[in-house]
């Protein structure tokens, strides 16, 4: 369980550049589909629209297995203190009125809850 709780951490903190790429994808113009264009350029093209619809869909199972998440105490572990990152561990046990001991057992049982939730999201 914990090569599993490791990989969900990292992959949530993926998330965050996932958004940020997605975001960059979609402020660049549109490619053109017309028969002008090279076979290069559509090969080209096609990858790019490839890519972007791989990170929404990596997107949208992140997010549909957080969302899927009701203790607020999860939602905040993974989100403010994984995803953000906008506490240090110390200030998040503050945060919870938690010891460290305690936030570190619920930090486990936030992911492993966001694991069981997004593996059952990927079918």
């Amino acid at each position: 369980m914990r090569q599993v709780v490791k990989k969900i951490r990292n992959l949530l903190k993926q998330y965050a550049k996932l958004k940020r790429d997605l975001t960059a994808f979609n402020q660049v113009s549109s490619p053109s589909f017309d028969g002008v264009s090279s076979h290069s350029s559509r090969n080209g093209t096609e990858s790019r629209l490839i890519n972007h619809i791989d990170l929404s869909y990596q997107l949208k199972e992140v997010e549909d297995a957080l969302n899927a998440i009701d203790d607020p105490q999860y939602q905040f572990i993974l989100h403010d203190y994984v995803i953000e990152k906008r506490f240090t561990r110390n200030e998040a046990c503050n945060q919870l009125s938690v010891s460290v001991s305690k936030f570190n057992y619920l930090k486990n049982g936030a992911l492993q809850t966001f694991a069981k939730l997004y593996g059952d999201a990927m079918g």
